[in-house]
């Protein structure tokens, strides 16, 4: 699964303008801002984090902190909005009021309150001693590069497949655009996080060198391919759908409680796109559309749609009638493809596999924690008393991994995908070996759950995105 190569070293070819010095993460617009409220702007600095509680958990902050974490004294079921997407809590209407009633906002201003979470927010940080200066991005003050592997690996892989000569990106634009993606993951996840998120783009490499779809992908089905892979998981808030609903989060509101994580992930991904111009070359059509199919891929990643689109590749795999010249079979062939990327991690080797099933379910868990302390249902998976590691990566293996990557493998029978399902069997009898030894095995609750694979019981990764 994993591929070699040099990463290059990535100089700007220019200063890093003050503006950018300023602004991190995503701008998402949104058309149903009438959904939110209209704070005053100043308490916009009160703000901040993803999903905020009362806790004195540490154990959350697993690969890295981009800065404190602040928690509350008592809790408010209406999260905190991420200082990173302004829309979540300014109302776009006032962005066009009058300052003064006898003359218009300036580009300057609107400018100035689009980036206003995020200018306190980096400052904050940059004065706050508890976060040493390698860790800071290296768009700033020089992080050091094992810790921006998600930039560094799309803007090789972009590099590799000739996608900035063949679209005539603007390199400063991609790399500031990567920077952003890196930005609006959340390190304080043990789980989803821009570690997954490279992981995942590195995964997805591997299924597009795949013979079948190697000889038949366009350039733009590329393209597709690895930014749905970079983005599939942004702004990922370290809970899942069923929390969000019952907790009323505005974004459970805002999509209907439907694919709730994968349309803020998506659209988080076109506001980003957006902020940055990086198809802002293009035909307007052109960008439309493009991002119409991010969407449509990173839609593909909901778990709780899995035997939907499990159902339709066996039915193409039974007729024998997949065609790699339609492009309607190829982006799909690409929505399974980026599926498998999603949750290949136990058809790795047991080392690293164990290593992201340990950091999954320790992001369950801390969710469980969460769920008590605030007297709310405990949801399936997510009680670390009743379930183990073992048991929760058992039956994710038997009834939603083993399922997927057979199919995959009728699709593409090569030797990637016979060395995957041969990991993946010995990693579930090396966790059914280990409830043997622990006198357990899976519980009633979970073996229940995993009988009927839905949007509320799944792990590594399930609904989570």
């Amino acid at each position: 699964m994993e591929v070699c190569y040099q990463l290059p070293v990535l100089p700007l070819d220019r200063p890093v303008p003050k503006h950018v010095l300023s602004r991190r993460g995503a701008i998402s617009f949104s058309s149903s801002s009438a959904l939110f409220g209209a704070p005053d702007p100043r308490q916009l600095s009160q703000r901040r984090g993803a999903i905020s509680y009362d806790s004195s958990d540490q154990t959350a902050l697993y690969i890295r902190m981009l800065g404190d974490v602040r928690v509350r004294s008592c809790i408010s079921l209406e999260p905190e909005r991420r200082g990173s997407h302004p829309y979540l809590c300014v109302d776009f209407r006032i962005l066009h009021s009058r300052h003064d009633p006898a003359a218009p906002a300036s580009a300057y201003s609107v400018r100035r309150l689009l980036s206003f979470q995020r200018y306190l927010h980096s400052s904050r940080r940059l004065r706050c001693g508890s976060a040493p200066p390698h860790i800071l991005d290296d768009d700033y003050v020089g992080q050091a590069k094992v810790r921006n592997s998600l930039v560094t690996l799309t803007f090789h892989l972009f590099h590799h497949y000739g996608l900035i000569e063949l679209f005539q990106l603007d390199m400063v634009k991609l790399r500031r655009f990567l920077v952003m993606v890196q930005e609006d993951y959340h390190s304080q996840n043990p789980y989803h996080n821009a570690l997954h998120a490279a992981d995942v783009t590195q995964a997805m490499y591997c299924y597009l060198q795949e013979p079948k779809l190697s000889t038949s992908l366009s350039a733009c089905d590329i393209l597709l391919g690895l930014l749905a892979a970079a983005t599939h998981d942004l702004d990922h808030p370290g809970v899942n759908q069923p929390f969000l609903i019952k907790t009323n989060h505005h974004l459970a509101a805002l999509y209907k409680n439907t694919s709730v994580l994968e349309n803020h992930h998506w659209r988080s991904a076109v506001g980003l796109l957006r902020e940055s111009g990086l198809f802002s070359h293009l035909p307007a059509e052109d960008g439309l559309n493009m991002e119409k199919q991010l969407g449509s891929l990173i839609l593909a990643t909901d778990i709780s749609r899995q035997n939907e689109y499990l159902t339709k590749f066996r039915e193409h795999l039974e007729k024998d009638d997949l065609c790699m010249a339609n492009s309607s079979h190829r982006h799909f062939v690409l929505q399974m493809a980026l599926k498998c990327a999603d949750i290949c991690n136990p058809c790795r080797p047991w080392e690293l596999s164990k290593q992201w099933s340990e950091k999954v379910t320790e992001e369950f868990f801390h969710q469980g924690e969460i769920e008590k302390r605030h007297s709310l249902e405990v949801s399936p998976l997510c009680d670390s008393q009743t379930n183990t590691v073992g048991s929760i990566q058992t039956g994710f293996m038997t009834y939603v991994v083993e399922p997927l990557f057979a199919e995959w493998a009728r699709f593409s029978d090569t030797r990637l995908s016979r060395t995957m399902l041969g990991y993946l069997a010995l990693n579930k009898a090396g966790w059914s070996g280990a409830l043997q030894e622990l006198g357990g095995g899976l519980d009633e609750g979970t073996e229940a759950s995993a009988e009927e694979p839905d949007s509320t019981a799944l792990p590594q990764g399930s609904q989570r995105s």
